[in-house]
């Protein structure tokens, strides 16, 4: 009697597991997919946005704050191949974020790709000399525009039953570290915002995954966090320990790029260090 049990359990689950592989939505090649970078214009975000180009991406729109700064970023993708934008916002503030993903969806035909590796101005601190009137506007600067620019894209990635989310998070969401308390608190608040909505939207063809590097050489963000005071200290000695090299933006596009195409398509709700070795979290 229990193992005619287990048999009816076993053929049922087999055929809802057939019936859901049936359903399931097929990846895109990259050259059918439209990508948006928040963050775009500079460092980690430009870098992905060319290599997006570089694989074949058709259409590509990057977001940022400096127009000057988002027409250079726009030109130089446009002389890899792809129809490149600009789009001028500000994803801390909802309604901006809102605003971006409607002109987006517009520009692009609908958004496939979504990127946000924004910058904040924030450097590390011990906690103690952080005043506490400054908390918020960090914990806001850093872990809000991931997630307004998710709430604003999801609808149309679900009515496409497509899309791929890459949030660029810090090691500093995964290790303990001196001086990064309230960076490492917004920064996990990413990576576990980027989880669950990966588990929430995979019967939709969404796959979400996080990026979470230390030190990246060449960027602004890095050079403004090591050229004095206690974080320059902090960042020395974590150079020290990039046995493999302290990675670059295009070391961190390279795995956008993986991540957002059909060879990473079982690939969801993870977050992965580009860090050179610093750290094994």
């Amino acid at each position: 009697m229990v193992t005619a049990g287990i048999s009816a359990t076993r053929g049922k689950d087999e055929t809802m597991t057939d019936d859901t592989t049936a359903d399931r939505p097929e990846p895109k090649d990259l050259s059918a997919c439209s990508a948006l970078i928040v963050g775009g214009t500079a460092g980690i975000g430009l870098a992905s946005a060319r290599a997006l180009a570089t694989a074949g991406v058709p259409r590509i729109a990057v977001v940022g704050r400096n127009a000057e700064r988002g027409r250079l970023a726009a030109k130089s993708i446009a002389e890899i191949g792809a129809a490149a934008h600009f789009i001028a916002g500000d994803a801390v503030d909802p309604d901006a974020a809102t605003a971006i993903a409607a002109e987006a969806e517009q520009t692009l035909s609908g958004v496939d790709i979504l990127m946000c590796t924004t910058a904040a101005d924030v450097r590390p601190e011990l906690f103690i000399n952080i005043p506490t009137t400054d908390i918020c506007r960090m914990l806001t600067q850093l872990a809000l525009p991931s997630m307004h620019m998710a709430g604003a894209v999801l609808p149309g990635m679900r009515s496409r039953r497509f899309g791929v989310i890459a949030n660029v998070a810090s090691d500093a969401a995964k290790t303990a570290t001196p001086g990064e308390a309230v960076i490492g608190a917004a920064k996990a608040a990413i990576v576990m915002f980027t989880r669950t909505i990966a588990i929430e939207e995979k019967r939709y063809g969404i796959r979400a995954n996080a990026l979470t590097p230390s030190l990246v050489h060449g960027t602004a963000s890095t050079e403004r966090i090591t050229t004095e005071g206690f974080s320059a200290k902090l960042f020395a000695r974590a150079a020290k320990q990039a046995e493999l090299g302290v990675p670059t933006a295009d070391d961190i596009a390279a795995l956008t790029v993986f991540l957002c195409s059909p060879a990473a398509a079982r690939l969801t709700g993870q977050a992965i260090s580009v860090n050179g070795g610093i750290s094994a979290a």
